[in-house]
């Protein structure tokens, strides 16, 4: 990467960007092309936003950019945790009930037919009861393993996502905030890539 000029560089991470917050939010249902995708984040002052799918989409990308320029400074602990998911929801209108607050309703992992309707229970996740323990005691299990470097960093880290989810902590986002997670993760563990969510490179 030290060998582009840096006005490609520029351009691959808008390219980068644009298609992993495309993608991301794509995987949670929402509708928006790439292209939708980028038309929203050159308009993200506007701080307006219509739809649930630009809302998320917004949220995501403030977040993804917050973690990858401030990830040094972002301890992994339940409170940041919490700021992350508060700040991937801060403009999705239906969330403002439960954003940055563990879930206090089930939230099992359904799957969906083609029209939107549930066609199962992929996993139960975690009860809202047990949540507060279980995220206390997988954030001190990753610190400890991170600190004994018992395991290699990459495993701890693919560990974590699938606790994370299975916990579901969240009343919604938790598949986005497990993303974002991996991230924070990895460059806390010394994978430097070319940051996807970068918008202002």
């Amino acid at each position: 990467m030290g060998t582009l000029a840096p006005d490609r560089l520029s351009a691959l991470r808008r390219v980068a960007t644009i298609e992993s917050i495309g993608s991301s939010t794509r995987i949670e249902g929402s509708k928006l092309s790439d292209r939708e995708v980028e038309q929203l984040l050159s308009n993200l002052e506007i701080k307006s936003f219509t739809t649930r799918d630009e809302q998320e989409v917004a949220g995501y990308a403030e977040v993804m950019d917050l973690v990858g320029s401030k990830w040094q400074d972002i301890p992994f602990t339940e409170n940041p945790i919490k700021q992350l998911h508060q700040i991937l929801l801060r403009y999705s209108e239906k969330d403002t009930w439960h954003r940055g607050n563990y879930k206090i309703n089930s939230n099992s992992v359904a799957a969906f037919d083609e029209t939107g309707a549930q066609i199962g229970i992929v996993f139960q996740t975690a009860s809202p009861f047990d949540t507060p323990r279980l995220m206390t005691e997988l954030v001190a299990w990753v610190n400890q393993e991170r600190e004994t470097a018992r395991l290699h960093p990459l495993l701890i880290i693919a560990l974590c996502v699938v606790v994370f989810l299975k916990i579901h902590p969240f009343q919604d986002g938790n598949g986005r905030l497990s993303r974002v997670l991996t991230t924070l993760l990895l460059l806390q563990a010394g994978y430097a890539y070319v940051p996807t969510a970068r918008w202002r490179a």
